[in-house]
């Protein structure tokens, strides 16, 4: 293969979108649409890739800082927009891959096999096609008697009878490099918007005798493109389902696969269990035979093999082997859980560390906290790790056992094989091996009530 250069178009304001962020950064599958485009064009070879930026330029960058960008400061249409990357792409290129930045459903095999049938055919120039039964608001494809094609007209510009055809301009093309910026210098505005369109590009060529040829895709939902939040939310659905397929073709097991969401760059193991309303998003990573679920949240997460989640949120946070995590648990960004630590019910970690075996089995709350190996939290314990003004840390060293309704006041360490009596407030440190009890001593009056003349109704 050539080498060949992507030229990506992301300068459009996305009207339809009603959004105040750029249309190219809403995402699918848990990233935005225009990262899809990249990744695709990326896996079929094309490593260098142009990405024309405009409106909302400020936002694009802060949340992409790492593109390879121009400008275009005004928008008027495609071939203006692919214009101003004439003196970007680099000058051993001979082809130029032309990309929107809103088709995040294009495979790489697809973008493959068009630079394939490019270089194959000879011509100066190939359009990604598609059949659809309902064509509206796409070009239409223009053929001569001998079926080459000769012309595309945008939808407002396409007679009654052009409006009949169903073979479409994806907006995905490859050019000879030199042929195509010397079209793009003839051109002129002279249609219904008054723009600059690439698609005349091809009517050039056609005057010139240029071959122009067309490679249709196989699959017509890949060249849909995103215009408003009714098409984000059709092509989200058809991302999940190619997203589930293909987990479950690697031996992954969804029990439930419409209301499971599983964002494109999670990985899950082998033999893991998905149950029904399930999310997982980012990078999180899954290992082998876990069950996941059901209705629980992982966020950034990573997770060792044979560990359980029920009904719970998991953000930003480690997981190692055999891990045991709700029902309704919550863990927070920062947390390091170490292999087989049981978290249990309506319990909240953050930003803490919990060494093997270790268990924190109810209604507990341990926030920056330092937890050693087979430790034993009881049921209603809390670290006070805030103090007004500052976060304070608590160490709870190996084989500690912290009884039933304690607050361990931060900053605080407790010595590795202490205790702490149930209903203890421990404000300082315990040393290794002792008992720490620090609640009044119980007063039992007799008689109480009979003497307040109180009686048992």
């Amino acid at each position: 293969m050539s080498q060949v250069s992507a030229v990506i178009l992301a300068a459009g304001q996305g009207k339809r979108m009603r959004s105040v962020h750029p249309k190219v950064l809403h995402k699918v599958g848990g990233k935005p649409m225009l990262l899809h485009v990249m990744d695709a064009a990326r896996k079929a070879g094309v490593e260098e890739q142009i990405v024309v930026i405009g409106h909302g330029r400020e936002t694009l960058l802060e949340s992409l800082p790492e593109l390879n960008y121009v400008v275009q400061e005004q928008q008027l249409g495609t071939g203006h927009a692919v214009f101003q990357a004439r003196e970007a792409v680099g000058k051993g290129v001979e082809r130029v891959l032309v990309l929107c930045g809103d088709t995040p459903l294009l495979t790489a095999s697809t973008l493959k096999n068009l630079i394939e049938y490019h270089e194959k055919t000879g011509a100066e120039a190939t359009i990604l096609t598609a059949e659809m039964d309902n064509p509206w608001g796409y070009g239409r494809i223009l053929r001569n008697d001998a079926g080459d094609v000769e012309k595309i007209v945008e939808h407002k510009d396409a007679s009654p009878e052009e409006l009949l055809i169903k073979e479409i301009n994806s907006g995905t093309y490859i050019f000879q490099k030199t042929s195509l910026f010397a079209a793009l210098d003839k051109l002129t505005p002279d249609n219904a918007q008054g723009e600059y369109y690439l698609t005349d590009v091809i009517s050039v060529f056609f005057r010139q005798g240029k071959k122009v040829s067309a490679f249709k895709a196989e699959d017509t939902k890949e060249v849909q493109g995103i215009n408003d939040r009714v098409q984000l939310a059709e092509v989200e659905e058809i991302f999940r389902s190619r997203k589930n397929r293909e987990l479950m073709l690697s031996g992954v097991s969804l029990i439930d696969p419409a209301t499971t969401y599983i964002d494109a760059d999670v990985k899950i193991g082998q033999d893991t269990v998905i149950l029904p309303h399930t999310i997982i998003q980012g990078n999180s990573i899954i290992g082998s035979h876990c069950l996941i679920g059901p209705s629980s949240r992982l966020e950034d997460c990573v997770l060792g093999n044979n560990c359980i989640v029920q009904y719970s949120v998991l953000i930003e946070s480690k997981f190692g082997q055999g891990c045991k995590i709700g029902p309704f648990a919550y863990v927070r960004p920062g947390s390091d859980l170490r292999d087989n630590v049981k978290i249990g019910d309506f319990v909240e970690i953050k930003k803490s560390t919990i060494g093997t075996g270790s268990k924190v089995p109810h209604l507990t709350y341990l926030g920056d906290s330092e937890v050693g190996v087979g430790v034993n939290v009881g049921a209603g314990t809390i670290t006070c790790n805030y103090d007004g003004e500052k976060k304070h840390k608590t160490i709870i060293s190996d084989n500690v056992f912290v009884g039933s309704n304690s607050n361990l006041v931060a900053p605080l360490e407790i010595g590795k094989d202490a205790y702490i009596a149930a209903g203890s407030t421990i404000t300082e440190n315990v040393p290794e091996g002792a008992l720490a009890i620090a609640r009044e001593r119980q007063t039992t009056k007799e008689g109480w009530v009979a003497k307040k003349g109180k009686k048992k109704k």
